[in-house]
Parts: C-alpha cells; sequence; structure tokens
C-alpha cells in the first residue's frame, strides 16, 4: 500500500514518523530517507535509537533549493539521487519504507519521476511505503492507496516565527 501524506499544513512527517513508531513497535522493519533535509532533526536522533529502524544517511547541513547555484543543485541531485538508491536498496526485506521530502525532491527536479515509479513498481508487494511532501505528481497520486492532505489554517511562521527545535525539527 502507498501512503501519500501532503498538503501545506504542518504534520506529513511526523504522521509518517508516527507510523515508522507504530511499525517499530510491532517488531517491524522500516527504512527512512529524507529528502532535502540535513541530519539535524529531531525525529532521526529519536528512531536511531530503535533497533529495527534503518536510517538512510542525511547531510550533515542543506540550502534551499532556490538558494543553490547550478553547481550545487547539479551535486546536490547526484546525492538525492544516491539517497532515493539507497532507500530502495535497503528496503529489500523492510515491511515500510518512508520517503520524507520525495514529493520536494521530484518537484525540484533532483530525482526523476520515471525511476521512483520503476523503483515502486520493483518493491515487495507486501512493503508498505510512505510519500510525504507538497504538490504529490499525479503518477504517484493514482498509485496510492491513501492519501492525506494537510491544510495550513493557522502557522507561526506566517507571523514571522521561525521553526523551532522540538516542534518543527
Amino acid at each position: 500500500m502507498i501512503h501519500i501524506y501532503c498538503g501545506d499544513g504542518k504534520g506529513k512527517t511526523t504522521a509518517a514518523m508516527g507510523l515508522v513508531l507504530r511499525a517499530a513497535g510491532r517488531g517491524r522493519r522500516a527504512v527512512v530517507a529524507q529528502f532535502l533535509k540535513s541530519d539535524k532533526s529531531g525525529e532521526r536522533a529519536a528512531l536511531a535509537l530503535l533497533p529495527t529502524v534503518a536510517l538512510i544517511p542525511a547531510p550533515p547541513s542543506m540550502t534551499f533549493t532556490f538558494r543553490m547555484t547550478p553547481e550545487e543543485r547539479a551535486a546536490e541531485a547526484l546525492r538525492q539521487r544516491d539517497i532515493l538508491e539507497a532507500a530502495f536498496r535497503a528496503a529489500e526485506g523492510a515491511d515500510l519504507l518512508v520517503l520524507d521530502e520525495l514529493c520536494a525532491a521530484l518537484n525540484s527536479g533532483m530525482v526523476p519521476l520515471d525511476r521512483v515509479l520503476l523503483l515502486l513498481d520493483g518493491l515487495a508487494p507486501d512493503t508498505e511505503v510512505v510519500l510525504t511532501g507538497r504538490e504529490p505528481p499525479q503518477p504517484l497520486l493514482d498509485r496510492a492507496d491513501y492519501i492525506t492532505e494537510m491544510v495550513k489554517r493557522r502557522h507561526p511562521f506566517d507571523r514571522g516565527i521561525p521553526a523551532r527545535e522540538g516542534v518543527e525539527w
């Protein structure tokens, strides 16, 4: 089954990580790959403590794609594609694969949609997959069994309050 957690609201990654915790609590093996994010998030620190959860390495820092030079974008695209390939290799035999912010990696051109679709087609049929991010491409929506959209009604960022450690990251 494919889950998509999308929309402009807060909670996409949180929902995905909650499913990882649920799976781990039942002794199931989970793989988590995070796209266009650094390794500094609180969820990574907590999930790293769980023996049945594999975290695909993330870079120590990440620049927003709109701030990257063309050279930085090209280098980052290679790294994001490596994360994608590593996630699917690690997912062999896993019960759950989370591809957090895959939609952002797709929409920014960092990973190709055709490769994602091919890799999804190659997964064992009993592997649960979670994809998160804004504006998922239609071919992913067409394949999804669950689609949950988070809608922002209000957010502190709109008042100039930056992301807070332990809450947003």
